[in-house]
Protein backbone atom coordinates (compact mmCIF):
# COMPACT_ATOMS: atom_id res chain seq x y z
CA UNK A 1 0.00 0.00 0.00
CA UNK A 2 1.11 3.23 -0.78
CA UNK A 3 0.03 6.29 0.70
CA UNK A 4 0.77 10.07 0.49
CA UNK A 5 1.02 11.60 4.70
CA UNK A 6 -0.56 15.07 4.68
CA UNK A 7 1.62 17.73 6.83
CA UNK A 8 -1.21 18.00 9.39
CA UNK A 9 -0.43 14.08 10.55
CA UNK A 10 3.53 14.35 10.69
CA UNK A 11 2.71 17.51 12.99
CA UNK A 12 0.14 15.40 15.14
CA UNK A 13 2.86 13.45 15.73
CA UNK A 14 5.84 15.31 16.48
CA UNK A 15 4.09 18.18 18.22
CA UNK A 16 2.61 15.12 20.57
CA UNK A 17 -1.00 17.10 19.23
CA UNK A 18 -3.92 15.34 21.09
CA UNK A 19 -5.54 13.65 20.52
CA UNK A 20 -4.86 13.05 17.17
CA UNK A 21 -0.93 11.65 18.04
CA UNK A 22 -1.07 8.49 18.50
CA UNK A 23 -2.62 7.35 15.78
CA UNK A 24 -0.09 10.04 13.64
CA UNK A 25 2.74 7.98 15.10
CA UNK A 26 1.44 4.69 14.64
CA UNK A 27 1.17 5.41 10.44
CA UNK A 28 4.48 7.21 10.62
CA UNK A 29 6.06 3.73 12.53
CA UNK A 30 4.02 1.66 9.86
CA UNK A 31 6.25 3.80 7.31
CA UNK A 32 9.36 2.95 9.08
CA UNK A 33 8.95 -0.46 9.45
CA UNK A 34 8.53 -0.79 5.73
CA UNK A 35 4.45 -2.13 6.45
CA UNK A 36 3.20 0.05 3.77
CA UNK A 37 5.00 2.80 1.41
CA UNK A 38 4.47 6.31 2.80
CA UNK A 39 5.32 9.58 0.32
CA UNK A 40 5.63 13.46 1.56
CA UNK A 41 5.49 15.57 -0.27
CA UNK A 42 8.65 18.12 -0.82
CA UNK A 43 7.17 21.12 0.49
CA UNK A 44 6.01 19.73 3.39
CA UNK A 45 9.70 19.42 4.83
CA UNK A 46 10.19 23.04 4.54
CA UNK A 47 6.41 23.53 6.03
CA UNK A 48 7.39 21.69 8.54
CA UNK A 49 10.43 23.31 9.89
CA UNK A 50 8.64 26.53 9.75
CA UNK A 51 5.86 25.44 11.93
CA UNK A 52 7.87 22.99 14.18
CA UNK A 53 10.69 25.59 14.54
CA UNK A 54 10.04 26.17 18.61
CA UNK A 55 9.66 22.36 19.17
CA UNK A 56 13.10 21.48 17.78
CA UNK A 57 16.33 23.09 17.86
CA UNK A 58 17.97 20.46 15.59
CA UNK A 59 17.44 19.50 11.90
CA UNK A 60 17.81 15.67 12.94
CA UNK A 61 13.90 15.31 12.71
CA UNK A 62 13.74 16.07 9.66
CA UNK A 63 16.71 14.07 8.26
CA UNK A 64 14.99 10.89 9.91
CA UNK A 65 11.81 12.45 8.33
CA UNK A 66 13.59 11.92 4.57
CA UNK A 67 14.60 8.08 5.77
CA UNK A 68 11.19 7.06 6.73
CA UNK A 69 9.44 8.10 3.89
CA UNK A 70 9.91 9.09 0.33
CA UNK A 71 9.86 12.24 -0.81
CA UNK A 72 7.84 13.35 -4.12
CA UNK A 73 9.68 16.61 -5.85
CA UNK A 74 8.02 19.09 -6.53
CA UNK A 75 8.53 20.43 -10.28
CA UNK A 76 7.02 22.71 -12.85
CA UNK A 77 4.63 20.63 -13.88
CA UNK A 78 2.97 19.85 -10.40
CA UNK A 79 2.96 23.58 -9.57
CA UNK A 80 0.95 24.23 -13.17
CA UNK A 81 -1.05 21.73 -12.45
CA UNK A 82 -2.04 22.71 -8.83
CA UNK A 83 -2.40 26.43 -10.07
CA UNK A 84 -5.07 25.38 -12.63
CA UNK A 85 -7.04 22.77 -10.35
CA UNK A 86 -9.62 24.83 -9.69
CA UNK A 87 -11.39 22.08 -7.58
CA UNK A 88 -8.85 23.09 -4.66
CA UNK A 89 -9.29 26.22 -2.96
CA UNK A 90 -5.92 25.47 -1.22
CA UNK A 91 -2.45 25.76 -3.68
CA UNK A 92 -0.75 23.07 -1.32
CA UNK A 93 -3.81 20.77 -1.06
CA UNK A 94 -3.51 20.91 -4.88
CA UNK A 95 0.07 20.08 -4.57
CA UNK A 96 -0.19 17.26 -1.91
CA UNK A 97 -2.60 15.29 -4.35
CA UNK A 98 -0.28 15.95 -7.66
CA UNK A 99 2.10 14.61 -5.66
CA UNK A 100 -0.31 11.64 -4.77
CA UNK A 101 -1.26 11.19 -8.03
CA UNK A 102 2.47 10.94 -9.64
CA UNK A 103 3.28 8.66 -6.87
CA UNK A 104 -0.07 6.49 -7.30
CA UNK A 105 -1.09 6.64 -4.25
CA UNK A 106 -4.01 4.40 -2.80
CA UNK A 107 -4.73 6.80 -0.12
CA UNK A 108 -4.14 10.64 0.91
CA UNK A 109 -4.03 10.14 4.82
CA UNK A 110 -5.32 13.74 6.47
CA UNK A 111 -7.23 14.70 9.43
CA UNK A 112 -8.61 17.56 6.40
CA UNK A 113 -10.57 15.42 3.92
CA UNK A 114 -12.93 18.26 2.98
CA UNK A 115 -9.72 19.76 1.52
CA UNK A 116 -9.68 17.23 -0.51
CA UNK A 117 -13.24 16.33 -1.32
CA UNK A 118 -12.41 16.67 -5.39
CA UNK A 119 -9.10 14.53 -5.13
CA UNK A 120 -8.71 11.69 -7.56
CA UNK A 121 -6.94 9.83 -4.90
CA UNK A 122 -8.89 8.55 -2.52
CA UNK A 123 -9.15 10.37 0.98
CA UNK A 124 -8.60 8.99 4.32
CA UNK A 125 -8.73 9.69 8.05
CA UNK A 126 -5.76 8.13 10.44
CA UNK A 127 -8.01 6.11 12.24
CA UNK A 128 -10.04 4.22 8.95
CA UNK A 129 -6.48 3.44 7.60
CA UNK A 130 -5.17 1.62 10.28
CA UNK A 131 -8.20 0.12 10.85
CA UNK A 132 -7.99 -1.25 7.55
CA UNK A 133 -4.48 -2.47 8.01
CA UNK A 134 -5.65 -4.25 10.97
CA UNK A 135 -8.03 -6.12 8.90
CA UNK A 136 -5.40 -7.08 6.37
Amino acid sequence: MVILVDTNIIIDALANREPYADDAKRIMEKCAAREITGILAAHSIPNLFYILRKNFKSNNWYKVLCEIFQISDLNEKKIVAALENNAFSDFEDGLQEECAVEAMADYIVTRNPADFKHSRVKVILPDELLRELEKN
